[in-house]
């Protein structure tokens, strides 16, 4: 096994029940296509652009059951023109030695990473 970090991204609007359904739906994204269990999760730092302030995304991966994994929320940086509404996550995880992480980014996300979306 190796340590290594997955990353994704999702829109959503400014809404506690939004941003937790937004932020469900990636991690269970990234849970299924790299085939992660939770006692090979290290940790996840949650981002969110300065217009999304109802939520922590942080609570959709408690209610997942992901309450043994130190979870972090921050903000990003406002970068005049960047993308809004925008919940980010990095995920450290230990994958079997050879395997690839596969990033996730749902919707109009894939236009922050194109390289990494355009790589899986």
């Amino acid at each position: 096994m190796r340590v290594t970090a997955i990353r994704g991204a999702v829109k959503s609007e400014n809404a506690a029940d939004a941003i937790l359904d937004a932020t469900e739906e990636l991690m269970r994204e990234i849970v299924s296509v790299n085939d992660l269990e939770p006692d090979q999760m290290i940790s996840a730092i949650f981002t969110t652009t300065e217009d999304l302030d109802c939520e922590f995304p942080a609570v959709a991966a408690r209610r997942m059951g992901l309450n043994d994994v130190p979870l972090m929320c921050a903000r990003e940086i406002p970068v005049p023109g960047a993308m809004s509404g925008v919940i980010r996550v990095m995920l450290h995880t230990y994958l079997p030695s050879g395997v690839k992480a596969r990033h996730v980014y749902l919707g109009e996300t894939r236009n922050l990473r194109a390289d990494l979306d355009a790589a899986q």
